[in-house]
């Protein structure tokens, strides 16, 4: 079988951009592998290795790949996603975003960290134990899930409804493979979207007076969101709670007093700041808004709420893995995710405290150009996953 670093290559060079040519191709190109390496098991055990596919969309499948085990202990799931951002604009001369370049000990493309070193890891893993398998002649003690998801890189859909059909919750124990620095990352910021509009009156600019500016509005509003949050307390290992205005829209000529202005916001919560927290924070910005630009009225959507996460000292999984990284001569300090990850879905919706994220690459890589992850990296990861089976199954 090839390693976790040719299967990493073989994934880069398949666009599965989103948005963009999305999950379609590599969903089957994956299938195809699974189903070709457990055509090498004994008839009566591959008919025991359960694939399912999960429409989320016209076109882009969850798949979930299944060693059923011998007792009824709690299955170990490694999650990953197949989605990757936007090809994007900006590499290098020589360096196409699906060229899947080896130089100097590193693979380029568009999710080469992000994640498909990680699923190539993950899949490594799976074949080993395919090999194991096929080799001891009998399935494993604990049962053992690949789910290969999509839209992570969006709304999360393929997480979600991987829940509400029932292939995990709360009692696995739950492992993304996101680029983690060479850290076990066991803790996420929560992740809060709003949709702030200010509604004014138009007007010719040279008589502001006979209208109302939704755009100073606005201003007025993102000031005092900003304050708030500057005051807000941090958490001692998440850190700060944090805001961004990511995308605004309003107006139409520099002449005429704009009647709407609309600011899309990416709020990162901690403990014991809440989406509840988060809506007052807006709405006394917008009161204030309201009183210093007469005329104005501004309204709001939650377009986004994910609870934060916080580290359970706990954690089986964590301490197993902790372990297991320690013997690979790879020691792994425990960090925390800055980004919001399948495995953070699952423990907000599910209420599963064995949930982590350990892969290769660095998240400071991942959504650029020139994308890359090392060779290292991959090679390290791919032992840990695959010595983490062979100690937590059998």
């Amino acid at each position: 079988m090839k390693s976790a670093w040719e299967l990493a290559a073989e994934l880069v060079r398949i666009d599965s951009s989103d948005p963009g040519a999305y999950e379609d191709e590599i969903e089957r190109h994956i299938l195809a592998m699974v189903e070709q390496a457990r055509e090498l098991l004994p008839a009566d055990l591959a008919a025991r290795i359960a694939t399912e596919e999960l429409e989320v969309a016209p076109g882009r499948r969850n798949l979930m790949v299944t060693v059923p085990g011998r007792t009824d202990e709690s299955r170990l799931v490694y999650i990953c996603h197949m989605d990757t951002v936007t090809l994007g604009d900006g590499w290098d001369e020589g360096i196409g975003a699906l060229s899947a370049l080896e130089r100097d000990g590193r693979l380029y493309g568009r999710g080469a960290c992000d994640m498909k070193g990680g699923l190539a890891c993950a899949l490594s893993a799976l074949f080993s134990l395919l090999r194991a398998i096929a080799a001891r002649g009998e399935l494993p003690r604990r049962g053992f899930s690949l789910i290969c998801t999509v839209d992570e890189e969006d709304q999360m859909r393929g997480a979600e409804t991987a829940i509400e059909a029932g292939w995990v919750g709360a009692d696995e124990w739950v492992l993304d493979t996101e680029p983690t620095d060479g850290q076990i990352q066991v803790a996420h910021k929560g992740r809060t979207w709003f949709e702030l509009t200010m509604h004014g009156v138009t007007a010719h600019a040279s008589q502001p007076w006979q209208g109302a500016d939704a755009i100073a509005a606005m201003a007025e509003a993102i000031a005092r969101i900003r304050h708030a949050f500057a005051k807000l307390p941090a958490h001692p290992e998440l850190g700060p709670a944090t805001v961004t205005f990511g995308q605004i829209t309003g107006g139409y000529q520099p002449y005429v007093v704009p009647d709407a202005c609309t600011v899309w916001i990416d709020m990162r919560l901690v403990p014991p700041t809440d989406t509840a927290a988060a809506r007052a924070i807006v709405e006394n910005g917008i009161a204030k808004a309201e009183a210093a630009v007469p005329g104005v009225r501004g309204t709001y959507v939650v377009t986004g709420d994910r609870p934060a996460i916080e580290r359970d000292p706990a954690s089986a999984l964590v301490a197993a893995l902790s372990r297991v990284a320690e013997d690979c001569g790879a020691p792994a300090p425990i960090g925390f995710f800055t980004g919001y990850t399948d495995t953070a879905v699952i423990a907000g919706r599910c209420a599963n405290r064995t949930c982590a994220s350990y892969g290769p690459g660095s998240l400071a890589l991942a959504h650029k150009p020139n994308e890359f992850v090392p060779k290292a990296d991959i090679e390290r990861v791919e032992r840990v996953l695959t010595s983490l089976l062979e100690r937590t199954l059998w």
